[in-house]
């Protein structure tokens, strides 16, 4: 029911997506659901409605989701919790879904804070960046963490098979950054991951680095700017190409190359971003996505879920931990 397009928009992508195989659920309250189902057509063989009488408002805190049980956020938590569901997809309250998430879907053993993982286009493919924006603080081993996700995502998602990780910071030396970085940068470095050490902001764009690991602050403020950038970029070429009839001509030859580069950018085509480090699928949709936007979001969860990725992220952790463990138990031991 969430989003600033909701519920028709949600209702559009989802349709589109079971017309293309996928199993939906649509959760929210049914007499809207099925009016602006019923707009479309009959209900499709693999679409059912889920009744949730509540909705959590964007102007509300993101603990509200405790209070409001009957929520659709709550209940598609619920659902991925009970098995009935393997992903939850939401354009709603971003807050709300993680925080439904952590309680119902639980958060992976040994993994302390789940974060959000968003691709950016890169010369060469896809760079992970994470976290995005779930954690605003964060500590060493939260990027640590982090790294882990982004691995396994950036494999099985994005198709890199070694990922490089890079960890965001002012400078490529490792004295450089925040004390935060500082001290990330020693624990990535005994993490056995494809650590390629610090990475700038241009680092993200240039396809040097496959996951860039971050706190949610710094993430999330380097998202939105790329997604302002991308938008104004877009603008200016349209305003250029129709400045007059000579670059209106020239617009039209290059027309096939305009549009490989808005596929590139434009969120649309992704849809949504994962949050990793829970024990399901859990994704977040752009507050203004569309039925196209709801589509493609459906489609990330089904490859998020096709490659098992929260189970072998539940792995890689527990290996982890389980060194530490070891190499704690041989220092007391000397």
């Amino acid at each position: 029911m969430g989003g600033d397009f909701a519920p028709r928009a949600v209702v559009q992508g989802a349709w589109q997506a079971a017309e293309d195989g996928s199993h939906i659920l649509l959760v929210g309250r049914r007499e809207r659901l099925e009016r602006e189902v019923a707009k479309l057509g009959a209900l499709p063989r693999r679409m059912e409605i889920v009744h949730a009488d509540e909705v959590v408002a964007m102007d509300e805190s993101a603990t509200a989701v405790r209070k409001k049980r009957q929520s659709s956020v709550a209940r598609c938590a619920e659902l991925v919790r009970a098995g009935e569901a393997q992903a939850m997809v939401s354009a709603g309250h971003t807050g709300a879904a993680m925080v439904a998430a952590k309680l119902w879907i639980g958060a992976i053993p040994g993994v302390d804070r789940p974060a959000l993982a968003a691709t950016f286009p890169n010369r060469h493919g896809r760079t992970v960046v994470l976290d995005v924006g779930a954690n605003v603080e964060s500590r060493p081993e939260h990027l640590r963490q982090f790294a882990v996700m982004g691995h396994f995502y950036a494999q099985e998602v994005v198709g890199t098979s070694r990922p490089r990780i890079g960890l965001l910071s002012i400078g490529e030396e490792a004295g450089k950054g925040t004390e935060l970085t500082r001290e990330a940068f020693q624990a990535l470095a005994n993490t056995g991951l494809n650590f390629v050490g610090n990475v700038e902001g241009h680092d993200v764009f240039s396809g040097d680095a496959d996951v860039v690991v971050c706190d949610g602050f710094v993430g999330n403020v380097l998202l939105k700017a790329a997604e302002s950038m991308a938008e104004l970029i877009v603008g200016m070429m349209r305003e250029e190409l129709l400045r007059d009839p000579r670059t209106r001509i020239g617009g039209w030859l290059a027309r096939p190359a305009f549009v490989n580069f808005k596929r590139r950018t434009d969120y649309t085509e992704f849809g949504a971003v994962p949050l990793l480090g829970v024990e399901g699928g859990c994704f977040i949709a752009h507050g203004r996505s569309n039925a196209k936007a709801v589509r493609s979001a459906i489609r990330r969860a089904e490859e998020f879920c096709a490659a098992e990725l929260h189970q072998k992220i539940r792995a890689k952790v527990a290996e982890l931990h389980a060194e530490e463990a070891r190499l704690g138990a041989a220092s007391a031991a000397t």
